[in-house]
């Protein structure tokens, strides 16, 4: 089995953990999080053995890692920061679905009970969440959060950096824009913006997309 790092000891690190070792291909070696507080410490057994630094890469001999945050945000920032470092690996959980056609970018997490249907591209270090389901020909961006329970119609297109939360629902061939929030429960009937967040049935945006550049990650 391969050896695989987790970056983060959150609960979302839990998650990761568990289906990493579901999946019989890797063996979980350890857990790098920028929290000094946590040192020492373990996650479901496994230790934390430093912060997320080029420097403790090269230290502990990482090769393959996968990011375990649920932060869109953070994940963008750690793969900035260790870009180049590690082999970034996707994960995914034995029980989820895959169909004919489905592509998986590097370092994103399918977890238990996820369903991608023909033709699904998911980009780079993706979170799709419990028992989410994305249907036919859909696109969900890089540093993307689709929260458990979320439902994807068919032909829909999620920015980079969006967040889908728990239980809501997008109707078929509608966008969500880049580092767009729809709400827990949120039912996207039209175009979501760049930037903003969405709450409701249907969902409405509840505030103006940041100055500047909205298609850019909030945490710049």
């Amino acid at each position: 089995m391969r050896p695989l790092w987790i970056i983060g000891a959150g609960g979302h690190a839990k998650v990761v953990i568990d289906a990493a070792r579901a999946s019989g291909r890797f063996e979980v070696a350890g857990v790098l999080d920028d929290d000094p507080g946590r040192r020492g410490m373990c996650v479901l057994g496994i230790p934390i053995r430093g912060e997320a630094s080029p420097e403790a890469v090269k230290r502990l001999g990482i090769g393959h890692a996968v990011i375990a945050v649920g932060s869109n945000c953070a994940r963008a920032d750690i793969a900035r920061r260790l870009g180049g470092h590690v082999a970034w690996t996707s994960v995914v959980h034995p029980t989820a679905y895959l169909a004919e056609g489905v592509v998986v970018g590097e370092g994103s997490v399918i977890c238990a009970g996820v369903i991608l249907q023909p033709e699904v591209t998911v980009g780079r270090h993706a979170i799709l969440n419990t028992a989410s389901s994305v249907d036919h020909d859909c696109l969900v961006g890089d540093f993307t959060h689709i929260a458990p329970g979320a439902r994807l119609a068919g032909n829909v297109r999620i920015g980079p950096g969006a967040l889908l939360g728990i239980g809501s629902s997008v109707l078929p061939r509608c966008s969500v824009g880049a580092w767009a929030t729809i709400g827990a429960g949120g039912v996207v009937t039209r175009d979501i913006p760049p930037g903003v967040t969405a709450i409701g049935v249907p969902a409405r945006p509840v505030d103006l997309p940041p100055a500047g550049r909205p298609d850019r990650p909030p945490c710049d």
